[in-house]
């Protein structure tokens, strides 16, 4: 009796230290981290709205809050895989090897798509576009460094309409990736991660959520006349869905969605579509419910296709950025039910922002135009050509790098300083161009800070070529109608940052700061090793958690 006292003495003890480790591990870090990328939103989008937001999305960040109002992308080319890889590898794609959503391989002239991978299958649609993998993502990331601290018991799924905007942020060892394959309408992964879509997927999908909410086509969230912060319904620089004869309200989005079902993209519902499926995630693999912090990687990708579109002074940005803002309300509301009111951490940032349309800056009499890249190419190319008797030495521009076939510049025998310092002395000399530079002589090119350091930071040798061009401010690569992204300038660069939620102090601060100080930051506030690649620093103001 006596033997058997003491047994259940030390069990009961065990039991206890167990109890014991499980409630410090929660006291000292959150059940659950979210990060919010919102595609292609530009820091002012916090602000130019702001009269027509509710109390519980943005504006509740902004209250309970701490925002980074001077956060700014410290590379070039901001593009959006560029992004998500440097916000979760607290790193730049000199080292993490993101130079874009695709680069050319230097070594074969081979383009390469970011997260592309052939020896993975597609899981959950007979469609190739499951055939992805992190692979190409050469450093670790703030949800790898959680798996390794929690010695792989915390959870990690990422979430995006988008395959690279999830695959990037989720890192190399995640539970889980999940991206929209318009094949089935629905959310799918690749065998990188699992054989087979889990049942709260298959469930997920199961409910056709998509249609659901584009049934009704898309039309403004309040009266037209009310979007007074945006230019006029109809305007020449705004683009069209197939169809129409004009870029006007009401989008009949139904109709294309049953021949197209892609184009829930391109309307504010994919926003949606995407935050019921990080719920989905939630509930699924049971985050923020165990005994080590879980991790959610969330892309809302809507936006970006939105502007790429429209621009983003448009009446289309401004009815999405209302309908997103009404969308976070309720997610921030569903998570103080399911996780607990301070017990989940979430930052909010972008990938990149974007520019003011061609025709909407000269309507402005603001200087700005279109770089035509294929163009400028072909031009080079002949130039070259004539020089050195060798047609076609120039093989991509690919953002905003100069990319050159070496084997034909060896078989001609040709010196490759020679044809770069003849590409340099054409190129700036084109409308538009206000710097090209021998990436590996930046030091002796006249190029002001922060610019060269940002040259500097987004060059990767395999990956990118010798020769970059910088545009002159308003001058960029893209459509003639909607915008793009992918120069220095702050319209680009310049993206919000904000936390909220477990021991984060209230607050703003307009010292300048990076998107490399992301993951830093976290890592800070939960006490494990930043990530492997890491050059940025954490942002001590944000809690008192961070010692100063």
């Amino acid at each position: 009796m006596k033997n058997l006292l003491i047994i259940l003495f030390f069990l009961s003890f065990s039991a206890l230290g167990k109890a014991q480790t499980a409630s410090q591990a929660r006291e000292n870090r959150p059940k659950l981290i979210v990060g919010i990328v919102v595609d292609q939103m530009r820091w002012d989008f916090l602000y130019r709205y702001q009269d027509r937001y509710g109390e519980g999305g943005f504006k509740r960040m902004l209250r309970e809050g701490f925002s980074c109002e001077n956060t700014f992308i410290n590379y070039v080319p901001s593009i959006t895989a560029v992004g998500h890889a440097a916000i979760y590898t607290g790193s730049v794609p000199s080292i993490n090897g993101i130079t874009g959503n695709s680069w050319i391989d230097i070594a074969s002239g081979r383009s390469v798509y970011c997260t592309e991978d052939n020896t993975v299958e597609t899981v959950g649609s007979s469609s190739t576009a499951g055939k992805m993998s992190p692979r190409n993502l050469l450093s670790s990331t703030i949800s790898d460094e959680l798996k390794l601290a929690s010695n792989f018991r915390s959870k990690v799924i990422g979430v995006s309409l988008k395959d690279r905007a999830s695959i990037l942020p989720a890192g190399h060892a995640a539970d889980g990736a999940f991206w929209f394959d318009e094949k089935i309408s629905g959310f799918i992964t690749s065998s990188y991660y699992m054989q087979e879509l889990p049942e709260w997927v298959k469930r997920f999908n199961a409910q056709k959520k998509p249609e659901t909410l584009i049934k009704n086509g898309w039309n403004t969230l309040y009266p037209i006349d009310t979007y007074t912060n945006s230019t006029a319904d109809n305007v020449i620089w705004e683009d069209t869905f197939a169809g129409e004869e004009k870029p006007v309200f009401p989008h009949a989005v139904d109709k294309i969605y049953k021949k197209d079902p892609g184009v829930i993209r391109t309307t504010p519902f994919g926003n949606t579509l995407t935050l019921d499926f990080a719920k989905a995630a939630i509930e699924g693999n049971n985050l923020g419910q165990g005994d080590f912090t879980d991790f959610l990687a969330i892309n809302c990708a809507s936006t970006d296709h939105i502007g790429h579109k429209f621009g983003p002074n448009s009446i289309e940005i401004e009815d999405t950025y209302l309908r997103l803002d009404k969308d976070l309300a309720e997610f921030f509301t569903y998570l103080d039910s399911k996780i607990g009111r301070g017990e989940y951490l979430v930052f909010l940032s972008a990938d990149h922002g974007a520019a003011h349309s061609f025709d909407f800056l000269a309507a402005n009499k603001i200087p700005g135009s279109r770089i035509d890249i294929k163009k400028l190419v072909d031009n080079l190319n002949e130039a070259l050509s004539k020089q050195f008797n060798t047609d076609a030495l120039v093989i991509s521009g690919t953002n905003y790098f100069i990319h050159y076939d070496h084997k034909k510049i060896d078989d001609a025998g040709l010196e490759f300083d020679a044809v770069k310092k003849a590409s340099i002395n054409f190129l700036k000399k084109m409308d538009g161009i206000q710097y090209a530079i021998d990436i590996e002589r930046i030091g002796e090119a006249p190029v002001p800070e922060p610019l060269k350091t940002m040259i500097i930071n987004g060059y990767n040798s395999k990956r990118a070529g010798p020769v970059m061009i910088i545009p002159e401010p308003g001058w960029f690569s893209g459509g003639k109608k909607g915008t793009s992204h992918g120069t220095w300038n702050p319209f680009d660069t310049h993206i919000p940052l904000v936390f909220m939620g477990w021991n984060i102090t209230a607050g703003t601060s307009n010292k300048i700061y990076h998107i490399s100080d992301i993951a830093p930051t976290i890592s800070a506030l939960l006490n494990i090793q930043m990530p492997n690649g890491a050059t940025g620093r954490p942002i001590v103001e944000i809690s008192d958690r961070i010692v100063k």
